[in-house]
């Protein structure tokens, strides 16, 4: 016998050796697939509810998967944790607007500033009211969000940023509390709780609707396209707000000199009769003074606008804010005492901003601005002298 015939003849009476010992293994310690397939049912269309076939064969007495075991009551209650908007898997526990406050410059104001009006590319929680019809919306958990229980359930899964479920339910509570008073949607003695989740109105609640584009927009669909001569004419309807992509008609470049100057010759015009009055006011300030002052209200820039079109946000717009009524801006809700210092005629002069600037909640008990206050008599006087610049 050649030597290639005794190494193919070896290696075949092992293979077979191999063979019988699998199949003898096999038949005795395997359950035949037909019977593992009679206790396991018909193949489930959901792979989910086919693992849960499998997880109850395991614990059968006529054999053992390896799979585990069932999850316990309490094993699952500790994963669902979602918060529905009727407040269904609230947990019980409250939180105050005050103690909302200290756990979020604690926990969060690193990241959403003092008074949730966000730092640099994090995000604002409070203010945009009014603003989803803007160009630039902000959208906050005042202006946008339609239920409060997103916000509780987002902050208690994955708040703060890196410590993610470390906070206990009740500062769960007393932040979303405080988050809802920096929106101007409960007073400060508000507490919020599984009890008063309801009674809180979310302003945005009926700003969404069921997505229904699948039927009502139907008949715009076409399955052909239009490869060539799709309209009987193009026109531009609309430009764009980078000047230099929408293409000029030779009447509209003819036009716009002279548009210029008409507005140049009307904004001089302006400049002069305005130049006396404010060279005088001007005089009586200290420059230096409202430098300073302009470095300390960085501080306010976050709730409080100054100078040509500002608004109220957060806080109330402050131009004339020097010798106006306390309370005294339309369309800015105030706290109640407040309003009821204006109501009594007391008015903002050197001394009461001095007194606010350097105790906000000292001096307006209840105050809605959460600031601490100026701790130096320097910055304070540099504030008043800033604000003075801004009179109507």
């Amino acid at each position: 016998m050649s030597k290639s015939l005794k190494l193919y003849g070896g290696t075949a009476l092992g293979a077979a050796a191999l063979l019988a010992v699998a199949f003898n293994f096999a038949d005795r310690n395997i359950t035949p697939l037909p019977e593992r397939a009679d206790r396991m049912g018909e193949a489930p269309s959901n792979p989910d509810l086919g693992f849960i076939a499998m997880a109850r064969a395991a614990s059968e007495p006529h054999g053992n998967y390896n799979l585990g075991r069932m999850a316990l009551p309490e094993e699952i209650a500790a994963w669902d944790l979602d918060v529905m908007p009727d407040g269904t898997g609230l947990p019980e526990g409250s939180g105050d607007v005050w103690t909302g406050e200290e756990v979020f410059i604690e926990k969060c104001a690193v990241c959403h500033g003092d008074f949730a009006e966000g730092v640099g590319n994090w995000p604002s929680l409070a203010g945009g009211d009014g603003t989803l019809a803007d160009k630039d919306p902000v959208k906050t958990v005042g202006s946008y969000w339609p239920y409060l229980s997103t916000v509780w359930d987002y902050v208690h899964r994955s708040m703060p940023f890196g410590a993610a479920q470390t906070l206990t339910v009740d500062e769960t509570y007393a932040i979303t509390a405080y988050i809802l008073y920096s929106n101007y949607l409960v007073e400060d003695d508000f507490v919020l709780s599984n009890e008063t989740f309801l009674d809180v109105e979310m302003p945005n609640a009926d700003g969404f609707i069921v997505d229904d584009r699948e039927e009502a927009e139907a008949h715009f669909w076409n399955t052909e396209a239009c490869m060539s001569d799709c309209k009987d004419s193009v026109e531009i309807t609309m430009r764009a707000a980078v000047l230099d992509v929408t293409p000029e008609e030779e009447e509209d470049a003819a036009a716009e000199p002279a548009a210029a100057e008409e507005v140049d010759t009307a904004a001089a015009e302006t400049e002069e009769a305005a130049a006396e009055p404010a060279a005088e006011e001007t005089a009586a300030l200290d420059p230096e003074l409202v430098a300073a002052g302009e470095k300390v209200f960085r501080q306010c820039k976050a709730c409080h606008q100054v100078g040509d079109g500002a608004k109220n946000r957060v806080g109330p717009q402050l131009n004339g804010v020097m010798g106006r009524t306390i309370g005294g801006v339309e369309d800015f809700r105030y706290s109640k005492t407040m309003a009821a210092m204006g109501e009594e005629g007391q008015v903002w002069n050197e001394e009461s901003m001095a007194a606010f600037l350097a105790d906000p909640r000292g001096y307006v008990k209840g105050t809605k601005m959460s600031f601490r206050g100026l701790r130096k008599d320097d910055d304070i006087a540099a504030m008043t002298e800033y604000l003075k610049s801004f009179s109507d």
